[in-house]
């Protein structure tokens, strides 16, 4: 059973590491929807391998933070360093709640995982089993795409429209993972060990009782 954990407080002490942290980078949703900004991954210890990124909303989510699948999050073709997953506010609230105590327990992160990743596979966002596009019609004129009509073009959209950068432009394969990404994760693999050590000491520090703990215990 592969065991996880999460970067947590630790920084990449060399800066030429660092200016490659995904950490703080925005990621949006289905229509340009502003969901959050990574605060953190989840990796397996063993190899190092990115398995989710923990979006912080900011707080209009209950639990406050959510995880997304590594393989389903691709470069923003609208906003530079910023990334895009292939959801909506609504969804996300439907998934089990994120509780970051469940990573280190093997058992408990595995029935979570098996619980979110099943919401994924037969949920509302309807992907199919083994692949990361999304299969549910979203909007109006794939509805009428799918039935072989053409979509209608009695109302024009006058809305404003965000000019795109293209793959071009930004280097990136928009089905598959970034530069950006890629980079920072074999920055992690590289410091894995030492990724690792930071985790522990922060795990027996939270462990150890605080001042005031320890002055309740004396007076009872």
């Amino acid at each position: 059973m592969a065991i996880y954990t999460t970067l947590g407080a630790y920084r990449f002490p060399n800066p030429e590491d660092a200016v490659h942290d995904i950490r703080g980078s925005k990621i949006y949703g289905l229509n340009d929807e502003k969901l959050g900004e990574i605060d953190d991954v989840i990796f397996d210890q063993a190899t190092g391998v990115i398995t989710f990124a923990v979006v912080d909303t900011g707080g209009w989510l209950k639990s406050h933070k959510f995880v997304v699948p590594q393989e389903n999050i691709h470069q923003s073709l609208v906003h530079e360093r910023a990334f895009q997953v292939e959801l909506t506010k609504k969804q996300i609230e439907s998934f089990p709640p994120y509780d970051e105590s469940h990573v280190a327990d093997a058992n408990r992160w595995e029935d979570y995982e098996r619980r979110y990743r099943s919401h994924w596979a037969n949920g509302p966002i309807m992907h199919r089993d083994a692949t990361d596009r999304n299969i549910t019609p979203t909007t109006k004129q794939q509805l009428d795409a799918g039935s072989g009509s053409l979509p209608s073009t009695e109302e024009e959209d006058t809305s404003p429209v965000t000019p795109m950068r293209t793959e071009a432009s930004l280097n990136v394969d928009p089905s598959g993972p970034s530069l950006h990404w890629t980079t920072f994760e074999d920055r992690l693999r590289l410091r894995r060990e030492e990724v690792l050590e930071s985790s522990l000491r922060l795990a027996k520090e939270r462990q150890r009782p605080t001042l005031d703990e320890v002055k309740q215990k004396k007076a009872s």
